[in-house]
């Protein structure tokens, strides 16, 4: 039990270590790219230096495994240099148990970041957006889902149309049971037209079943109304507009993730992505020790045996390799491919697999 405490606490500061090493290496990087982004714009050295603080984690949060990876080949190469490996096998004990404490150091690790850094990295990527956002004078999402309706807006500084409907089709571009309120330049609402459906095309809403109503306060609305069986009414949105409000599924904490994707769902939306995501964050402790697995397969040698550099870089290629994979695996699942549950968790237990099946070669072949 000594041992498993020893090797557990070496690992955790190793892996501190580390990741405090990344995460100012990134954040140096980052403020550079806020200066290079931002040097033609009003914002101030203080305003880039927020920024850089809001994106930070996140960049830091996408990196954790090969930190993992990292941290595992920092621990295992500094037990070779000082023989405590040679001295852990003389004492019995093989390397798979020798690994026991530093998987269960990482798991928890892994577990603490998907229930706790997630909320944080979605918090601060939002802020991050909206802060982006007001510096260089665009517009944020055009699309929100609630409860029971979705809404959407449009139109200009002078004219703003607010679009609600009870629901539409997979990518957002067909509405049903839709109304249309346009408001002028100082908020009052001139306009108002109910319709059965309405299909978004280039530069227009094409509205079916339509019932529209001259809105103001000496306007007798129900007088004045018209019914079209079809009309159009103009539209700055596209499909690729309406798309990016959807947000992407890591802008979502992970305890808020499944009641959002019920409410797109019930909206008529596809929720792949985000089921999906959901899924590879919860196998994101396992991924995590499969890296552990992999870099701990080519340092736990003695480093008096030579080839440390070449292990060290067989190691590295295959953490990439896994994380390609893994991205693979994920867009298979988002284009329905693959089952969800297969594209979250196939790669990272096909990595342990493998690595436990390396590491038992090593150990007895």
């Amino acid at each position: 039990m000594t041992l498993h405490f020893y090797m557990a606490r070496r690992f955790a500061w190793s892996f501190l270590l580390v990741l405090a090493a990344f995460t100012a290496l990134l954040a140096l990087l980052d403020l550079m790219e806020q200066v290079r982004r931002f040097s033609d714009t009003s914002a101030t050295f203080g305003d880039m230096v927020r920024l850089t603080l809001l994106s930070t984690p996140q960049s830091v949060y996408a990196i954790l495994p090969l930190i993992a990876l990292v941290a595992t080949m920092t621990l295992f190469l500094s037990l070779a240099r000082s023989s405590e490996l040679v001295v852990t096998r003389a004492a019995g004990r093989s390397g798979l148990r020798a690994l026991i404490a530093p998987a269960v150091t990482l798991a928890l690790f892994g577990a603490l970041a998907v229930a706790a850094l997630n909320p944080i990295v979605a918090a601060t990527g939002k802020a991050y957006e909206v802060q982006t956002a007001e510096l260089k004078d665009e517009t944020n999402s055009v699309l929100s889902i609630g409860a029971n309706n979705l809404w959407l807006r449009q139109g200009t500084p002078d004219q703003q149309t607010v679009i609600r409907a009870e629901r539409s089709d997979l990518d957002g571009t067909t509405l049903f049971n839709v109304t249309f309120v346009t408001l002028d330049g100082s908020g009052e609402p001139f306009r108002r037209i109910n319709a059965a459906e309405a299909r978004l095309t280039d530069g227009q809403w094409i509205l079916t079943g339509a019932k529209s109503w001259a809105l103001g306060r000496e306007i007798n609305s129900e007088a004045s109304a018209v019914i079209e069986p079809t009309t159009t009414v103009e539209t700055d949105l596209t499909i690729e507009r309406i798309r990016d409000s959807f947000g992407v599924p890591s802008s979502i904490a992970i305890w808020d993730l499944p009641g959002f994707i019920d409410e797109l769902e019930n909206a008529g939306f596809s929720a792949r992505r985000h089921l999906v995501w959901f899924q590879m964050e919860m196998a994101q402790p396992a991924f995590w020790i499969a890296m552990l697995l992999i870099g701990a397969g080519f340092t736990m040698r003695h480093s008096r045996g030579g080839g440390t550099g070449q292990r060290v870089l067989f190691a590295i290629l295959l953490g990439f390799g896994l994380f390609f994979v893994r991205n693979f695996a994920q867009i298979l699942g988002e284009s329905g491919q693959m089952p969800v549950l297969l594209a979250a968790w196939a790669p990272p237990v096909a990595a342990i697999a493998l690595s436990v099946g390396l590491l038992l070669h090593l150990e007895d072949g």
